[in-house]
């Protein structure tokens, strides 16, 4: 991705109308400044045809998203988090209760897309058990998700787009219905958390809580089925590295944050530009699309010594993975528990557990996420 001519490191891609960007420190400091490189891109497009999401936590910058933010991040805290273990190690023994010693199995069917799935919808107070709806509204979601371009518009692109608004009017629907529910009936949940919320002594609209509730749903599941199925992965294509984790449990974090670091479950972010700014070698101007690629910022030479390969001796496997600054992912360190704590038990429960050489992973077709879609593992 980083081009032929080095140090291609900031490219323009004309066709596009946007700014890849590839480096290391170039994707640090488009994510580190907010105030020069903005989240709404809305700017983009023509008033009359904006498509504001209030609440959208991903769409906002400082000081809405801070204030936004704080709503829910007391739910997000380690301690909180830490509290979750017995939850998650039970669901995962549920989930994998069918799967017998020297068979095989789909570890995303079974493992990887439920656990968090459940997890983050117990969290809301929506019903696991619709767990089915989701994914097929956030993989047609994630599969329509092109990047952002400001380049010529194409029939492809406009059937992407309305598929993308079908199914993001879909998963709002549905959570709208929840939203509703909790203003006549509040529940112990997070969902009544976002309805009940002030921000400046206001009470989030139904809209926003349901951009809010959207967000979190979503992040709140997709990174830890990728993050489990690349680890698991890594391992199984370095052996030295599965021996060490099998051998020393209090790898496997480590394994965790290198897989991170190879396969960037969101391999691209974007911004805009708020003013001209130079960025490495390129100069920008004002409402400059800028693709900050965090996947090619992982695997930067500059930063890594032999950046392609998967080394759990890594002395600082640093990442981009859950992005920076203002929008680092408040739910990483749930994302990292429920990691830790699946493969844990998968090395508990199956101790030769290997991918089925006879069933070839297959990956999520967007090319704005990196994960596997179905992993075979043999027990």
């Amino acid at each position: 991705m980083r081009g032929e001519q080095p140090p291609g490191r900031v490219v323009r891609d004309e066709g596009k109308g946007v700014w890849n960007v590839y480096g290391w420190e170039e994707c640090r400091q488009v994510l580190g400044d907010p105030e020069v490189f903005s989240s709404d891109l809305s700017v983009l497009v023509p008033e009359d045809k904006r498509q504001v999401l209030p609440g959208n936590l991903t769409t906002t910058d400082p000081p809405e998203h801070t204030q936004l933010r704080r709503l829910v991040s007391g739910v997000f805290t380690r301690g909180v988090v830490a509290a979750l273990e017995p939850r998650i190690k039970e669901l995962t023994h549920e989930l994998l209760r069918d799967v017998e010693p020297g068979g095989t199995f789909d570890l995303v069917d079974t493992l990887a897309h439920p656990l968090p799935v459940i997890v983050i919808a117990e969290l809301l107070g929506v019903p696991a058990e619709d767990r089915g709806l989701f994914r097929e509204w956030v993989g047609k979601l994630l599969e329509n998700n092109q990047a952002f371009s400001t380049g010529e518009e194409t029939p492809e692109l406009i059937a992407q787009r309305e598929e993308t608004m079908r199914q993001i009017g879909n998963l709002s629907g549905y959570l709208r219905e929840h939203v509703e529910s909790r203003r006549t009936a509040p529940r112990e949940d997070l969902l009544t958390r976002l309805v009940e919320a002030e921000v400046d002594g206001t009470r989030l609209s139904t809209t926003e809580a349901v951009n809010f509730a959207f967000v979190l749903l979503v992040a709140g599941h997709i990174t830890t089925t990728m993050l489990l199925g690349n680890t698991m992965l890594c391992l199984d294509a370095n052996p030295d590295a599965m021996r060490a984790v099998r051998e020393d449990r209090g790898r496997i974090p480590t394994a965790i944050e290198e897989s991170l670091r190879l396969y960037s479950p969101l391999t691209v972010l974007r911004r805009v530009t708020t003013r001209p700014t130079r960025l490495g070698d390129a100069q920008l101007d004002t409402h400059q699309v800028v693709m900050a690629w965090t996947a090619a910022a992982s695997r930067d030479e500059r930063r890594f010594t032999a950046p392609h390969v998967f080394d759990l001796d890594r002395e600082n496997p640093a990442h981009l993975a859950f992005g920076r600054g203002a929008h680092f992912c408040m739910g990483a360190p749930l994302a990292r528990l429920e990691g830790r704590l699946a493969l844990e038990i998968l090395l508990d429960r199956f101790p030769g557990l290997r991918r089925d050489p006879d069933r070839e992973p297959e990956f999520m077709p967007a090319g704005h996420v990196m994960g596997v879609e179905t992993l075979h593992l043999l027990t």
